[in-house]
């Protein structure tokens, strides 16, 4: 297939990152795009925030009126960069020595971003993001800790995140116990104006509480306090993060033609792509500033993943052999660093007649401008696609699921467990048995279902651990090679804030797989009469039937006690399935 490549850079004064495309035959559907966005003004109406860009009805233009804040957060941002930078002085000086982020979703995937980008600042506290209701590791963290010297930024837009208000009744406590009265000089509180987590703030003496601009959505927050007041935390030089966001937005302009413009040309890159069955964005990055795409992972899966389509964002999957992709594929190559090894791999995707896009930055501070890039890309894609990228309608389903199984454990005193398909050596899988009634012909019948273009999501309520995470990588892998089919990885229940609304409101081509354990530890919720034990197998059980309730193709292994042998199991499960199933391909 021949190929056209296109490449630019942008103009002196812009922020100078090189993009390009290898589009394998799609360069006229995305010129049609781009012109289609130029007669509509999209560049002017969008900066005038014009809800109508997206729907007709009342009200989605009244959710995308209320969202749109983020395209000048930068600006406003820029002016409380003073403040910022004192608060980092001051609690730098008062000898903290832990940063600890409460939060979910939009509130914990920025600061997470910039922790494993920057890494840790010589002199500054340590940041880690507890976004896991997972026992084991909020006791893992805990152990990390010296409490008496550990902020803790509790972080949601709504003040009403149930996740987030566990952890900070948990750790409020803790620090109780030590600090007394003054335990509130250990919070911080990110937040809406007039929400609960503001009134609790100021009842308890937080240091600080950060008002957020309402105008925008957790997912659309890297720019404003949600992210900066981590990264000021930290000791990141957070007026050169803004600088670099304001200046990928001074490349925009009401006036710039769409093909000129990196957000509207990526926006439409992906639409058109997605349009012709190449919806699965797969992010190949330099490994610096890999973690971006965790970011881009619910921006993506969230904004667009609603009514029947959606892009499907493929991040954290290493570069395997050309003979494992199909043609539902557009990658996108994040480039920091020369990388002998990735370079090849992009080239032969290329060569291959994958479409590929090249985004280079200079500095790992270019993030501040690839976060602005990203949310104008994605508010451009739901435009072409006819959807809100503003909402998220199936996100509360599994919330409301959740309530119910937590009611009825607490009226009866035990979860609503079912029956399970298959029970062998301490592990249960619930769905259909297989031919044999064995577990692993059982997941391989499940895994036949696999049709092309689907993709394959690992739902793993586990500690996120590294061993699982290495264990759960090998898992994946296995699974595309044979499937021939993209691939995703998330934890429960963090991913119900970020790729959950893609799961039930996206294309029906997915296959999930629920993994959960046993709880070896357990600990309770301050002012609950559940554990955190107990909430998270309610949240895995309320998705479970959420999936179900959608029509989607799921199934649930559950490990028992033993985290590490089950996925031992099921790592070698899959090299013995390879004669059962395939995917048509």
């Amino acid at each position: 297939m021949k190929t056209l490549k296109l490449k630019r850079r942008q103009a002196s004064g812009d922020p100078g990152a090189y993009q390009a495309a290898v589009l394998a035959g799609y360069e006229g559907r995305v010129r049609a795009a781009l012109e289609s966005l130029d007669r509509m003004e999209f560049a002017r109406r969008l900066w005038a925030k014009d809800p109508t860009l997206w729907k007709t009805e009342p009200q989605h233009q009244e959710i995308a009126r209320q969202r749109l804040g983020w395209l000048t957060v930068a600006d406003r941002m820029a002016e409380h960069w003073p403040e910022l930078r004192a608060v980092a002085q001051e609690v730098r000086a008062a000898g903290f020595r832990h940063i600890v982020l409460l939060g979910m979703g939009g509130s914990s995937l920025c600061p997470q971003v910039l922790r494993q980008t920057f890494g840790s600042v010589p002199g500054y506290p340590d940041l880690a993001v507890l976004d896991t209701t997972d026992p084991a590791a909020i006791l893992s963290l805990e152990r990390s800790l010296d409490l008496a010297k550990a902020i803790f930024i509790v972080s949601t837009k709504s003040g009403t995140t149930t996740e987030t208000l566990s952890f900070y009744a948990y750790f409020y406590e803790k620090v109780r116990a030590i600090r007394g009265d003054r335990s509130g000089e250990n919070f911080i509180a990110i937040t809406d104006r007039g929400t609960p987590l503001e009134k609790i703030a100021q009842k308890r003496g937080f240091r600080r509480v950060f008002l957020n601009p309402p105008d925008i959505g957790g997912r659309y927050s890297a720019l404003s306090y949600f992210g900066l007041v981590p990264a000021a935390l930290m000791g990141l030089d957070v007026e050169r993060l803004l600088d670099r966001g304001q200046s990928m937005a001074q490349a925009y302009g009401p006036m710039v033609p769409a093909a000129r413009s990196p957000g509207l040309w990526l926006g439409a890159v992906m639409a058109e792509l997605a349009r012709a069955g190449r919806d699965k964005v797969t992010f190949v990055s330099s490994q610096d500033i890999s973690a971006f795409s965790c970011w881009a992972e619910q921006l993506l899966a969230e904004s667009t993943g609603k009514e029947g389509q959606g892009l499907i964002p493929v991040q954290g999957e290493p570069l395997g052999s050309l003979a494992v992709y199909d043609h539902g594929r557009l990658f996108t190559h994040l480039r920091l660093d020369p990388d002998a090894a990735l370079d090849a791999g992009v080239r032969a995707l290329e060569e291959a007649g994958h479409p590929v896009v090249t985004l280079r930055l200079r500095d790992a501070y270019d993030l501040g401008g690839e976060f602005f890039r990203w949310e104008v890309a994605t508010a451009t894609a739901g435009a072409l696609l006819g959807i809100n990228p503003f909402d998220e309608p199936n996100v509360q389903e599994s919330k409301d699921n959740t309530k119910r199984v937590l009611s009825q454990y607490l009226s009866s005193g035990r979860l609503p467990e079912e029956v399970p398909a298959v029970t062998q050596g301490g592990m249960s899988l619930y769905g259909a048995a297989g031919p044999n009634g064995s577990l692993t012909s059982s997941l391989a019948a499940f895994l036949a279902q696999a049709r092309p273009g689907d993709y394959l999501a690992l739902l793993a309520y586990l500690p996120p651990f590294p061993a699982h995470e290495t264990a759960l990588q090998a898992i994946r892998l296995g699974l595309r090679d044979r499937l021939r089919a993209a691939t995703t990885l998330g934890y429960g229940p963090r991913f119900l804030h970020s790729t959950g609304q893609l799961h039930k409101g996206g294309p029906d081509t997915g296959l999930f797989v629920e993994i959960t354990a046993d709880d070896t530890k357990d600990i309770p919720i301050p002012g609950e009469s559940h554990t955190f034990g107990i909430l998270k197998r309610a949240q895995a059980l309320g998705d479970l039937e959420a999936l179900r309730s959608k029509g989607r193709r799921v199934v649930r292994l559950h490990l028992g006690p033993d985290v590490e042998a089950g996925l031992k199991w099921l790592t070698g499960a899959i090299g013995t399935m390879a004669g059962h199933y395939n995917c048509g391909v």
